[in-house]
């Protein structure tokens, strides 16, 4: 069973994981980021993308980029 938190009252370090999910919707692509905190899960549409191939870059990019954010800093 899935629970879903319309504004998670933690900061985005508390954060457990992050994932991006390309789904198909009205003969576009929708980048949606869901992240997953100690008390629930937060899912959130990004952006739609006329082709697929597009919105794979788009999650990919967004993926790395939120996982950056959550575990810190490279350099300490």
């Amino acid at each position: 069973m899935t629970i879903v938190a319309e504004e998670p009252q933690t900061s985005p370090d508390n954060a457990l994981s992050v994932d991006t999910v390309v789904v198909a919707e009205r003969g576009q692509w929708a980048v949606d980021i869901v992240v997953v905190f100690p008390d629930g899960v937060v899912r959130k549409r990004i952006e739609t993308y006329r082709t697929k191939a597009l919105a794979e870059i788009s999650a990919k990019l967004i993926k790395r980029a939120a996982e950056r954010d959550i575990r810190g800093p490279l350099n300490g």
